[in-house]
């Protein structure tokens, strides 16, 4: 397996169109040996798969539901591997995802296609540090996060090895330690230490006490580094031929941390559509005066520092930030919030300098010293980062709530940043010198990949052609790069449904425009009337959890069907009972868009109450359109109607899962109609019979709830 990418395009393989030959040969005998059949849009999938690697080109690949996409482009690039010693980076959007490939869909294809190839593809997994048992940790090497809450402080007896999550007598702190005790038996059997391989598994506070994050490891230095679980991955990912990952990883990558994957010539994106807001999402950085508190008792606790300079810093940070309006800061902070800022760079600089351990002493590798320098040097870092000059590559704003969105209790005023576009990380981090391979159900939006590609760093943000970079960074927030020596093509491979003749797309264009309001009255007359007619059956995507609750309120209260809604149980419950219960209906707002899965008669209709446009105060991307409109280009069509597209491509989709589904996608919102935009965002969704006639709809539901 080499390390570097071939200079030669052809090796191996032929010409492209030998390569593509080649490809869907093997696929036919992967697909015989599965016992499979033979699908159209599978064998176009593995042709451009394998011409894109044998030209170099990136390639999108849309492959809607029941295409068998995994297939489509593992069987391409698990023999490109092997035949060219070259190896290939596959990523995931998820851990689910990630675990259904690497234990059920990679081992199908490596087995078929073992016989035909000069020898059997070696496959690895890859996942962040934190995701495996560190056994020094375990054995001592670091303090306990929670004082008072380990195994050796629990009061009283023993505790079950199983306590009943039901008994109340089962405090918090037995918990934790019955799950301690779990944990040690594991590791003395256990030949992985992932932690998706202990079953049952444990809360995250008790897996917090035995593993720790890259900068918290010792690496070199750790007296058991020869059984060190996260070493031992990344040792078998430096000899695959196929390494699966995850969209987090690639974000840590993107962000400047390259050397967290293995070196690769191709790299395939499955769930593309979610890359860019994962990527943004782990770049998105926060600043506290509780965070810095954090850090500061970190350094006092575990290196035995005083932390004066940076005490004072937190709370004069903590002060400028009382009064702090929330929003975006275009040009940088507040001068005295960044004064404040600057204060805590500088005072966590010295701590950093201090916690480093000095040329030959032991005590500087102990576990505690090092939590206190990874803390020490993130918060450094963070500080450093929005105390600098604006250089409109980031975005700053102020929030009463946690980055992603989530409302925060305690009312306390946070600092975010987060880079005003990825589209640059992506094309300087991730793609540079080799092949990118994307693919998902929805990477069409409007007719045309360009949003995607352009979201991806394949195309300029206002829609000038690969090569005319300089432009493009001026409206990205990127640095101009130089011209890209790849291009790109997109194909549509299509889906074994017939949308129009399987369902049917509603728009109810007599109601009025979505207001401020949750719910209107018109629109719980239509909701009720459609549920009615469905049997229940029906999922409900709403653009907001208020909304949401509400509808649910209002429809336990006409509707004789059972109405579950998101936060009365964990999400895989309400969706198992949604899927087990023919007259159940699931409300819920973004995890069900994307994540729900329940082909059959259980889910006969979706209803979605408005256009899913970002909200109107979210800060990075009202920068981003900005920025995009400042270029020349439609920021609103770019930003806000390409989110809005991708998110009713996503949940339309919940409707067709299998050949046999039947059903109704019925959009509340009249825009989807009247509105100019309206045609791009139609034309991302999947082709389903349009009608904007509500006795039409009604008695289609009825006749299938018959």
């Amino acid at each position: 397996m080499t390390d570097t990418p071939r200079t030669d395009d052809h090796a191996g393989r032929g010409t492209p169109e030998q390569a593509a030959d080649a490809a869907v040969k093997l696929l036919g005998t992967a697909v015989e040996a599965l016992g499979g059949s033979v699908r159209h849009g599978q064998q176009d999938m593995a042709r451009a798969v394998a011409t894109s690697i044998a030209t170099g080109e990136h390639l999108l690949v849309q492959a809607g539901t029941g295409t068998g996409k995994s297939l489509g482009y593992l069987v391409p690039v698990v023999s490109h591997a092997v035949e060219n010693a070259e190896r290939v980076v596959v990523s995931t959007a998820t851990l689910a995802l990630q675990r259904q490939v690497l234990t059920r869909d990679l081992p199908l294809v490596v087995d078929a296609l073992a016989p035909h190839l000069p020898r059997k593809p070696a496959v690895a997994l890859l996942k962040g540090w934190q995701n495996y048992l560190c056994k020094h940790r375990l054995a001592g090497g670091y303090p306990s996060d929670e004082p008072g809450a380990t195994l050796f402080d629990l009061p009283g007896d023993e505790p079950r090895a199983e306590p009943d999550a039901d008994d109340a007598e089962a405090s918090p702190v037995r918990r934790l330690g019955a799950e301690i005790l779990r944990l040690r038996a594991w590791a003395e059997e256990t030949g992985t230490g992932d932690r998706d391989d202990l079953v049952p598994g444990v809360s995250d506070r008790a897996w917090r006490q035995v593993s720790v994050t890259s900068l918290e490891c010792l690496g070199q230095k750790c007296p058991l580094l020869s059984e060190c679980f996260p070493e031992q991955a990344r040792a078998q990912t430096r000899e695959a031929d196929v390494v699966v990952t995850n969209h987090a990883m690639l974000g840590i990558a993107a962000s400047g941390s390259t050397h967290v994957l293995p070196e690769h010539s191709v790299l395939v994106v499955d769930e593309a559509h979610e890359l860019a807001d994962r990527i943004t999402s782990q770049s998105t950085a926060e600043l506290s005066a509780a965070s810095i508190e954090a850090a500061a008792r970190l350094a006092r606790r575990h290196a035995g520092l005083p932390t004066p300079d940076l005490d004072r810093a937190a709370a004069d940070l903590g002060a400028a930030l009382m009064d702090l309006p929330e929003g975006r800061f275009p040009r940088g902070l507040p001068d005295g919030v960044r004064a404040a800022v600057a204060n805590v760079r500088d005072a966590a600089r010295e701590l950093v300098t201090a916690l480093k351990p000095a040329t030959g002493e032991k005590d500087a590798t102990e576990g505690g010293a090092k939590i206190a320098q990874a803390a020490m040097l993130v918060l450094f870092e963070v500080a450093e980062g929005m105390a600098a000059d604006p250089t409109g590559h980031d975005v700053l704003w102020s929030a009463r709530s946690s980055a992603d969105g989530g409302w925060d209790a305690s009312g306390i005023t946070r600092l975010h940043s987060a880079p005003l576009n990825v589209s640059g990380l992506v094309r300087t981090n991730l793609l540079a010198e080799r092949t990118g391979i994307f693919t998902s159900a929805t990477l069409s939006l409007g007719g045309t990949f360009e949003p995607v590609a352009r979201s991806l760093g394949l195309l300029g943000p206002a829609g000038s052609e690969p090569g005319t970079t300089a432009r493009d960074g001026a409206a990205s927030g990127d640095e101009p790069e130089p011209p890209s020596v790849r291009g790109w093509s997109g194909i549509d491979v299509g889906t074994p449904f017939d949308y129009a003749k399987q369902g049917i797309l509603y728009v109810a264009k007599h109601l009025p425009a979505p207001g401020r309001e949750p719910a209107t009255e018109a629109q719980l007359d239509v909701v009720a009337e459609l549920i009615e007619a469905a049997g229940g059956r029906t999922l409900g995507l709403f653009s907001s959890r208020r909304a949401a609750d509400a509808v649910a309120e209002a429809m336990r209260g006409r509707l004789d069907v059972p109405i579950l809604c998101q936060g009365d149980d964990q999400l895989p419950t309400l969706v198992k009972q949604f899927a087990e219960d023919e007259e159940a209906c699931l409300f819920g707002t973004l995890s069900l868009w994307q994540g729900v899965d329940v082909p059959g008669p259980a889910c006969s209709l979706v209803l979605i109450d408005r256009i899913p446009f970002p909200r109107p105060d979210d800060p990075v991307r009202s920068a981003r359109t900005e920025a995009v409109a400042a270029a020349g280009g439609n920021g609103f069509m770019q930003v806000s109607a390409t989110h809005a597209a991708l998110l009713l491509a996503q949940g339309a989709g919940r409707l067709v899962r299998s050949t046999t589904d039947r059903g109704v996608v019925a959009v509340l919102d009249p825009r989807l109609h009247t509105a100019r935009y309206g045609t791009f965002l139609t034309r991302s969704m999947p082709p389903l019979w349009p009608t904007s006639d509500h006795n039409t709809v009604v008695a289609a539901l009825r006749r299938l709830a018959g």
